[in-house]
């Protein structure tokens, strides 16, 4: 028996590090949960599963544990199945450490506890009510299964495949290439050498940057040239023959909502680059001044011009690529709404991120440092903040963000100054057309 396990302590740790299993109702459960600690999703370096004790709160509201325990014959058999499981049905198997605790007062009872450190390895387990493995993550202190996005994240952090935007297309070609654009991109990022021919920037082992993989790779032993999928979304002819989502939807609204058919609508495509730009152009269309001389400010803009180029570009560099839906900008008359495929990465805290102050996180490196380097993007972790900063010093409303666990939409209300215009405008319309009583019900 080992004592130096602490239960006090592991009740102050993260909950993502613990689980507290009272009775051990479900051993399948403890099984999800030990693969999912050895899956380390959140890299806080595995976890416990206690069981035979339950933390809560006392009637003053402090922290309690309650030690119910375990007999000796239920410990050997939670403890034999959970092993066997653990090597038989999980892949790559998992040895967790096993530890007897004292229960204060009954020396007739166990605490049992899994000490499960992380691997480098992303763990499935397949349980006897399933037909086919699932792996297990972290989320807080619950254990999921993770799936689409969450799968892959997790397969790309265990270095089991490459992150999306570094993957080879098995469809595609170096003729896919648009090399007008390419010549004119280089030559903008100052990566374009006239001693080099266009195609010898096209290799499976030349890099444009120690900051991007080479354009194009070998898949196996052909010798054909597959394009990767980031050389795709910045120099391909077609992108959208590649990634059904790679497209954008931009709408204009003459109202407040969704109740009125929409003024304009237009499909945005070609390279990455192009659709930020012409959204950029459309954006700030929108961006149009009020003015006002009784105030101190009296040439007031209805939105900051930064915080939109930042929103889309975010929108757009960040989203998840896998998704076959589009990016949609949507223009009210009183906000601007940015929706981005893909939630936000399980490391990102959506607080922080709100606040602008979150760890950055880039889900495609290679598009990132390339809008960096095309002065369309800001440095590491500086577009929220850079949004945020931007709203405030025009006097705009706060943005709102709303996350959602496959999307995130970026909401740019407009300054105050134009909806009194606004407001204005109706009451003076409803006027000339001698609609006296709905002017006076105006606001």
């Amino acid at each position: 028996m080992n004592n130096n396990i602490d239960l006090h302590e592991l009740a102050k740790r993260e909950s993502e590090r613990v689980e507290w299993k009272e009775n051990v109702a479900d051993i399948g459960n403890v099984i999800k949960t030990i693969v999912a600690f050895a899956n380390d999703y959140s890299n806080l370096g595995g976890g416990y599963v206690v069981c035979g004790a339950k933390e809560g709160k006392d009637v003053h509201g402090f922290q309690k544990l309650s030690y119910l325990g375990l007999t000796a014959k239920r410990m050997a058999e939670i403890t034999g199945k959970v092993l066997t499981d653990c090597r038989s049905k999980v892949e790559p198997e998992i040895v967790p450490r096993v530890e007897e605790l004292p229960v204060p007062d009954d020396d007739s009872k166990r605490i049992l506890v899994f000490i499960v450190p992380a691997t480098n390895h992303a763990h499935s387990y397949r349980s006897s009510k399933k037909d086919a493995s699932t792996y297990y993550i972290r989320s807080g202190s619950n254990t999921i299964e993770a799936r689409n996005g969450l799968l892959r994240q997790l397969l790309v952090r265990k270095q089991q495949i490459e992150p999306w935007d570094r993957r080879i297309n098995p469809q595609s070609t170096f003729e896919q290439i648009d090399l007008i654009i390419f010549r004119d991109y280089l030559q903008e990022m100052g990566l374009w050498s006239s001693n080099k021919a266009l195609e010898d920037y096209i290799s499976d082992k030349e890099k444009l940057s120690d900051f991007t993989p080479p354009l194009a790779g070998k898949i196996g032993l052909e010798p054909t040239l597959r394009l990767k999928n980031f050389a795709i979304l910045m120099f391909g002819k077609k992108p959208l023959d590649f990634f059904y989502g790679a497209y954008t939807i931009f709408s204009t609204y003459p109202g407040c909502d969704r109740s009125e058919p929409t003024g304009e609508r237009q499909l945005i495509t070609g390279t990455i680059v192009q659709q930020a730009r012409r959204l950029i152009d459309l954006l700030n269309a929108e961006s149009y001044t009020a003015f006002d001389k009784t105030t101190d400010t009296p040439n007031q803009v209805k939105y900051s011009s930064i915080a939109l180029k930042e929103a889309v570009v975010n929108a757009l560099v960040h989203r998840d690529y896998e998704s076959d839906q589009p990016v949609r900008v949507t223009i009210f008359v009183d906000r601007i709404e940015i929706f981005s495929p893909g939630g936000l990465p399980i490391q990102v805290e959506i607080e922080k991120f709100k606040a602008g102050k979150a760890t950055a996180y880039w889900k495609n490196q290679a598009l990132n440092y390339l809008f960096n380097k095309l002065q369309l993007a800001q440095a590491e972790g500086q577009g929220i903040p850079t949004i945020l900063k931007a709203m405030r010093e025009e006097g705009c409303p706060e943005p709102i963000f709303e996350i959602a666990p496959e999307s995130v939409t970026c909401i740019l209300p407009a300054h105050p100054r134009h909806q009194i215009l606004r407001e204005i405008h109706e009451v003076e319309t409803k006027i000339v057309l001698r609609n006296y009583t709905a002017a006076t019900q105006c606001h």
